[in-house]
């Protein structure tokens, strides 16, 4: 049965044109702030719906409380001891507690805790009505928007991201009155602004979506509008003869730039068909947001889809319009192509020194020194030493002059790959230029070539080495420089393609290859070794579902190859597994505090004669047995191999903690002792500390 005490709610806000890019985060984001804001005051409500559309964000909240529910709080006042004087009389600090509470001193109670006794009164809180909280509710739910920059207009002392025209609170057939984004909030809102331009009376919540659509030709849900807008573009492409090309970012920005999708097909001139594909794509989708169609071999076709805004009476002169935007765009790429290879890249490399990279870090051309002499450690690293790997380096920034590149920053490496394929470079040099910033973003391509991987890293590495040395790391939600990125970037390729390489060395090299110097290089390194591994802790954890207890177990043995940090961390997942394992996690717990507190610097031989007991000389044989066994193991890194031998240890680890006394008074013993546990550890320690590790 529906509860009479709640009603559904909706706030609707009305904006100029919002920004397409971040119109679905400002959306999430005011509905997941509203029904915090909600939370917060107790207003019980059910689900929690956002709208959104490029003149609007919109919250429906089903099943709103019309109030706060009443609640009994218990107001404690002073101690009895203090509350009244030795002969039982009532002092000032209780008769002012009665006058607090509102009641004779006489209804005052009393509550006992194991502190004491004190005195207490129990009172009725009536709730507020939502009518008197909600719209303070949303105007902080707005405040707290993810706005980067905020603006003003008119006379208001509000921000926003746009200016807000209107604003409507509706709960259940009840408009809420009161201010909301600058402006009085009522019961009105308003369609497209050139199809349905006049006030819509939206009578109760419910009727909210279904009046836009059908009155005001807007579709308010932007999950629906843009499933609307692929299917609509599948079909338009379909009867062009392909498929349209483009990624979620291009859906989700056209569905934030339209409230009545409408697709239409165009035509552009063939020639451009001889211009790259990137170029292409790049002018139609960058320029215009229009979806390029591609054949069934992915070569493309000179149609696109366009997505208008409106239905038109007459869709061939939409039609004209987007082809006769389109046509200078594409003259411009096409002025570009041919301009720019007129300049080998080559012959651009001297002109990289008249461009700064980075304040601090020297120009284009010190960074690409810096990058070629980190390729060629890698190279060597990798026993893959290679002339290319320093003609590619120093080729790899080249085509930032170009105007393609100038007029599509997006096409950096790719044009390069192109330019240097005309000028006759080797085909594994154009190849590593056109992958050197591979991957782009989580769950792209990585480098196909050795090269191209080499590249890659070089380049990130470079990138990270920079902005450490001149302080410029991280912070919250900031990363200008794109570090994350290019760590999460160097941990994919190395993992991925099975790339053996020395972190650490690496990292020292790219410090030592920038012009800014630090106090402390060594602290620095580490700094910048953590900060990778960081980015191999989500990634992993996504991968092989890891604890962090797991991960810290590697880690504390900070291995320098990537490579082989993910080997010992799958090692670990199937140890913890084991039926063993539990048992041996605390065995090197427990050991590891006993050499802690006797101070324990290892390095003392054991010696056999002083195995006095029958347990810990069946020890010392086990983990005898066990060091041969592992030893090979270890040298292929068959780390899963090694722990699940070890596992094997757990019934003579056991017999020794039931049997040994290893704090013993006896000096030579007990030193003995400690050694034996010491090689125990240190073989667990071969893989990881498992010590760190809580199973069970």
């Amino acid at each position: 049965m529906a509860n009479v005490d709640a009603a559904d709610f909706l706030v609707e806000i009305g904006t100029e044109e919002l920004p397409p890019k971040s119109l679905r985060d400002l959306s999430t984001a005011f509905a997941a702030n509203l029904a915090s804001e909600l939370g917060r005051q107790q207003l019980e409500h059910g689900d929690v719906s956002a709208f959104a559309s490029p003149r609007r964000l919109a919250v429906l909240v089903r099943g709103l409380a019309r109030a706060q529910a009443e609640r009994e709080t218990e107001l404690r006042g002073p101690p009895v001891a203090v509350a009244f004087d030795k002969s039982g009389k009532p002092t000032e600090a209780a008769r002012a507690f009665a006058k607090k509470c509102g009641v004779p001193l006489t209804e005052v109670g009393r509550s006992k805790t194991a502190k004491g006794e004190w005195l207490s009164c129990r009172l009725q809180e009536v709730g507020q009505s939502a009518a008197e909280l909600v719209p303070a509710l949303v105007q902080q739910a707005l405040d707290k928007l993810p706005v980067q920059r905020r603006m003003r207009w008119g006379d208001h002392d509000f921000e926003f991201v746009r200016p807000v025209h209107w604003a409507l609170m509706l709960h259940g057939n009840s408009h809420l009155a009161g201010r909301v984004a600058g402006v009085a909030a009522g019961g009105i809102t308003y369609g497209h602004r050139f199809l349905a331009p006049a006030a819509i009376n939206v009578p109760t919540p419910g009727e909210y979506v279904a009046l836009l659509e059908n009155e005001g030709y807007v579709l308010a849900d932007f999950a629906l509008r843009r499933r609307h807008i692929e299917d609509s573009v599948r079909q338009a492409a379909a009867a062009a003869g392909g498929t349209p090309v483009g990624g979620d970012a291009l859906y989700d920005e056209v569905t934030a730039l339209t409230e009545w999708p409408v697709a239409l097909t165009g035509t552009f001139d063939l020639v451009y068909l001889e211009l790259p594909q990137e170029v292409i794509i790049a002018t139609l989708t960058g320029h215009q947001r229009y979806f390029p169609i591609a054949d069934a071999r992915g070569k493309l076709l000179n149609r696109f889809v366009v997505v208008a805004n409106l239905v038109s009476r007459d869709p061939d002169k939409v039609r004209d319009g987007n082809e006769r935007v389109i046509r200078p765009r594409l003259a411009d790429a096409a002025f570009f192509w041919q301009q720019d290879q007129r300049v080998s890249l080559d012959e651009r490399q001297s002109a990289l020194k008249d461009v700064i990279y980075q304040q601090g870090l020297g120009s284009v051309d010190d960074r690409s020194q810096r990058v070629a002499s980190l390729a060629m450690h890698l190279a060597e690293q990798l026993s893959c030493p290679s002339p290319a790997v320093e003609r590619a380096a120093r080729l790899a920034k080249c085509d930032l002059l170009t105007g393609m590149v100038g007029e599509f920053p997006e096409l950096q490496g790719t044009m390069g790959r192109y330019y240097a394929e005309a000028a006759g470079e080797a085909a594994e040099v154009a190849g590593a230029i056109g992958e050197q910033y591979l991957p782009r973003f989580a769950g792209d391509d990585l480098p196909a070539s050795a090269l191209g991987q080499v590249l890659s890293i070089a380049d990130k590495l470079d990138n990270l080495a920079g902005a450490f040395a001149l302080g410029s790391k991280p912070s919250g939600n900031r990363d200008p420089f794109g570090l994350r990125r290019a760590a999460l970037g160097i941990v994919r390729i190395t993992i991925e393609k099975d790339l053996n390489l020395d972190l650490p060395a690496l990292i020292g090299a790219a410090l030592e290859l920038q012009p800014v110097k630090t106090a402390d290089s060594s602290a620095l390194a580490d700094e910048l070794y953590d900060f990778i591994v960081e980015r191999m802790r989500t990634w992993s954890a996504d991968r092989l579902n890891l604890t962090p207890e797991l991960f810290e177990s590697v880690r504390a043995r900070r291995p320098p190859s990537l490579l082989d940090f993910d080997q010992r961390l799958r090692a670990v997942a199937a140890f913890v597994e084991l039926e063993p394992a539990a048992t041996l996690a605390a065995a090197n717990k427990r050991i590891a505090n006993i050499l802690r507190q006797a101070d324990y610097d290892g390095g003392a031989a054991i010696v056999a004669t002083l195995l006095t007991e029958p347990a810990e000389n069946a020890l010392h044989m086990a983990l005898q047995a066990a060091d041969q066994d592992i030893r090979p193991l270890l040298q292929r890194r068959d780390y899963t191999a090694a722990l699940a031998r070890l596992a094997g240890l757990r019934d003579a680890v056991d017999r020794f903690f039931d049997s040994v006394m290893v704090m013993t008074d006896d000096d030579d013993l007990r030193r003995n002792r400690l050694a034996l546990l010491a090689d125990m550890r240190g073989l667990f320690l071969e893989v990881a500390d498992i010590s760190r590790l809580s199973i069970g």
